[in-house]
């Protein structure tokens, strides 16, 4: 509704402001919420006792005035804090006062307010404040289009006691939203704590010595694959123990009996073949110092033992990949040093392959060198933007993993084929681009077929001797067998056609 009305008084305004007001008015986060029986049944109600046409229960936010009801108009929800009458209501001093406008045309502050002259053309209103936790935020109000000569002080009283059932409204429903919010908070806790010890595979038993009971709980004996309902022995829990496994928790246990040392043991479950880590400790013992109860957990720790396995292979896969990244890199000083003889020249020549050498291995290290994507090794010389912000390159083609060996070489391919082009070729004038475009071909077998092609840059001539970079871009993939890489000088800009043979999709 359009607000063509002066502004709110400064006292008025300074109420409707106040920050400990407005942060109530927040916390209870109900603006703007669905429709609510027991707030319209009060509207009703108010409607009813003054004999009024409208009823509304409003909240006075800062700049709008919402109604969590309202009765006798439909589709309204809201108006302007600047034409609310309830803002003059909750400026009020005291809870229980009224506000009484028995003709707004004749009231000075409402005369030319857009609520008068205009639809619903208020002429009365009676209001009273709403209060939550000690702050005025809105009113339980009446409204009329025809003007009144009196109200009574019965039904004034009604609408207090009308506007202080509203207040505990507010109030309580707060207070069930927040239980409820609390309660459901206290679930998701439960919930966490019960997945996280399903997690954790953690057993939990008793053993009573004397008898041989185990009690234990549900993952324990999903553990050891022993019955749910059956009781279980101690002996049930040694059969249930790979045969290869059994002495060793014999020899933990007669060492905690006879010792008083922690029961420790790791053993195999016989039926799974997983690793179980067991610890415990006997808790009682009797008058000759015979253990009477040993409590404690077991935890399965296959994913760690795995792990462990895997950390091998892994150290074993890095000896030899560094033999082999030693030998390139050496291998790339010596014919460095060879062609730079200047050591200025040859530490600015050196240092990018190397860093290029060992930013292929970073992304390697990171993936427990299983391959790298070929969009990140493009990165590694175009930049991380190369796709949404490419300069002068045009880069086309899907992403795919890559095996160690192809990543190292085709990293080093690019990074001399990008060296050349900013010294020499397409990029090192402000027309040339360069275009890379590669797919996977299927036959006659699976391979990667990646061209690199220069335009628009100086004239290229052929050269009359092929330095260490042509040499490295012919050579980077020797590791990987049956690949190709064919380097051509046309006039128009160089060009590289790269195939290296991939794994099959059922190894990837």
């Amino acid at each position: 509704m359009t607000d063509k009305s002066h502004p709110l008084p400064e006292p008025v305004r300074e109420i409707v402001d106040d920050p400990a007001r407005l942060e109530v008015l927040e916390r209870l986060d109900v603006l703007d919420s669905g429709p609510d029986a027991d707030f319209e049944r009060l509207s009703r109600i108010a409607a009813h006792i003054f004999d009024a046409e409208v009823s509304l229960v409003t909240l006075v936010d800062k700049d709008r005035q919402w109604f969590r009801a309202c009765f006798g108009i439909e589709g309204l929800t809201e108006t302007s804090t600047q034409v609310s009458f309830c803002a003059h209501t909750i400026s009020l001093p005291g809870d229980g006062e009224t506000m009484v406008v028995l003709d707004a045309k004749q009231d000075p502050r409402f005369a030319d307010n857009s609520l008068v002259t205009g639809w619903p053309y208020i002429r009365f209103y009676a209001g009273a404040p709403i209060v939550v936790a000690g702050q005025k935020l809105g009113s339980l109000c009446v409204i009329s289009d025809k003007p009144r000569e009196a109200v009574g002080d019965g039904e004034l009283k009604q609408l207090v006691e009308l506007a202080g059932l509203a207040s505990s409204l507010f109030a309580l429903k707060d207070e069930a939203r927040v239980r409820a919010r609390t309660a459901a908070a206290l679930v998701r806790e439960e919930w966490r704590h019960a997945l996280t010890l399903e997690a954790g595979k953690v057993g939990s038993w008793v053993w009573d010595v004397r008898t041989g009971e185990i009690t234990c709980n549900d993952t324990f004996r999903r553990m050891y694959a022993l019955s749910d309902t059956d009781a279980i022995h101690v002996g049930d829990v040694l059969a249930a123990t790979h045969p290869a496994d059994r002495a060793a928790v014999q020899a933990g246990i007669d060492a905690s009996f006879d010792d008083g040392v922690d029961y420790s043991a790791e053993a195999r479950v016989a039926a799974s073949g997983r690793w179980l880590t067991m610890r415990g400790r006997v808790y009682q013992r009797d008058a000759e110092g015979k253990p009477l109860v040993m409590m404690g957990a077991s935890i399965d720790i296959s994913e760690s033992k795995q792990t462990a396995e895997h950390t091998r292979l892994l150290l074993r896969e890095l000896n030899h990949r560094v033999k082999n990244t030693l030998a390139m890199i050496q291998s790339v000083a010596r014919q460095t040093i060879r062609q730079n003889p200047d050591p200025q020249d040859f530490i600015e020549a050196f240092s990018g392959r190397l860093r290029t050498i060992s930013d292929a291995h970073v992304l390697l290290a990171d993936r427990d060198w299983s391959g790298v994507q070929l969009y990140e090794v493009i990165a590694s010389q175009l930049g991380p933007r190369f796709r949404t912000h490419p300069d002068r390159a045009e880069v086309r083609g899907e992403d795919l993993t890559l095996p160690a060996d192809h990543a190292l070489g085709l990293g080093l391919i690019l990074h001399e084929l990008t060296t050349n082009a900013h010294r020499y070729g397409a990029w090192s004038d402000e027309l040339g681009t360069v275009n890379i475009a590669w797919e996977v071909m299927r036959e006659p077998i699976r391979g990667l077929s990646l061209t690199w092609r220069e335009t628009g840059g100086p004239k290229v001539l052929p050269p009359e001797e092929y330095g260490l970079g042509t040499r490295l871009i012919e050579r980077s993939l020797a590791k990987v067998l049956d690949s190709e890489v064919k380097l051509s000088f046309d006039p128009e800009g160089v060009a590289a056609r790269v195939w290296m043979p991939l794994p099959s999709e059922e190894q990837v």
